[in-house]
């Protein structure tokens, strides 16, 4: 088997000792792999030495950098191209050969970063069809970084970056083949985490100025997405019907039908803070 000596990986870690060690064996072929972890209170770092990977602690101070750019600057990679991943996620087969062939001409490539979308794994299945995940995870440390945004005092994200993507100074390319988010955790967790997810993100419809700014940083289709009427419902007709999402059966249902409701959280709860704000003014 090729390995692959061009490429650096950095996991993103935090209490993940039921998984790690599959995603790190998954990552046996880079030859210099990284695990970023928070602080840890379980087995994570131990696994991940025994697994071979070389472990960076990080200890977020409350300011920018955050996690992702802090790793970029401060892991140590052997290469300037790095794989930036988290905990379960992993190369599919078929990427794992397109980067052993893309590696071979990286040194003399004017990109600065490289699109990858996800086969997201949802309710014990990987679905094929329906709404896809697409993120900027190659990326070279001296030509993409993350923006520093003004969301430090926002609910419901902390010491990673939101959803958006690094800025490239260069042009930006896509793989053909996909990243596995090997998402083994119960849906309770898929919902506790999009509860405060949806907490950042009502908060950037409060701002009009750090909502445009990060629109700005999104994919194009994440741009789009982002300024469409009457979202949860465009959403599941998109997913699931227009995407073919019934395709992955029940748990294509499910997946479509959560992140609808997802959306119509972000919708209720600036709705709600909108209604508190005026509230307020009235009684002041």
């Amino acid at each position: 088997m090729t390995r692959i000596s061009n490429i650096s990986v950095i996991v993103l870690t935090k209490n993940e000792e039921a998984g790690i060690a599959s995603t790190l064996a998954q990552l046996r072929d880079f030859e210099d792999v990284i695990v970023v972890d928070s602080q840890s209170d379980d087995r994570t770092v131990e696994i991940a030495i025994a697994s071979g990977a070389r472990v960076v602690d990080f200890v977020w101070n409350g300011e920018y950098p955050k996690k992702k750019q802090w790793a970029l600057e401060n892991a140590g990679t052997v290469n300037q191209w790095v794989l930036l991943l988290d905990a379960d996620e992993f190369p599919s087969p078929s990427l794992r050969d397109e980067l052993v062939t893309l590696e071979k001409s990286l040194a003399r490539r004017r990109e600065g970063a490289f699109d990858i979308n996800l086969l997201y794994r949802f309710g014990g299945r990987y679905l094929r069809y329906g709404h896809v995940v697409t993120k900027r995870s190659l990326l070279h440390i001296n030509r993409a970084a993350f923006p520093v945004i003004d969301d430090l005092s926002a609910p419901g994200i902390r010491e990673v970056e939101g959803h958006y993507q690094p800025e490239v100074a260069a042009p930006i390319g896509r793989l053909r083949h996909r990243i596995v988010h090997d998402d083994r955790d119960p849906v309770s967790s898929w919902f506790a985490r999009h509860n405060r997810y949806s907490d950042w993100e009502a908060h950037l419809r409060l701002n009009a100025r750090l909502r445009r700014d990060i629109a700005s940083k999104r994919t194009l289709k994440g741009r789009i997405f982002d300024g469409l009427p009457f979202k949860p419902a465009m959403f599941f007709g998109y997913a699931y019907v227009a995407r073919l999402g019934f395709l992955d059966g029940r748990a294509g249902l499910d997946y479509a039908t959560a992140l609808t409701t997802y959306y119509w959280q972000i919708g209720l709860k600036t709705r709600e803070a909108l209604r508190l704000q005026a509230a307020a003014q009235e009684r002041s």
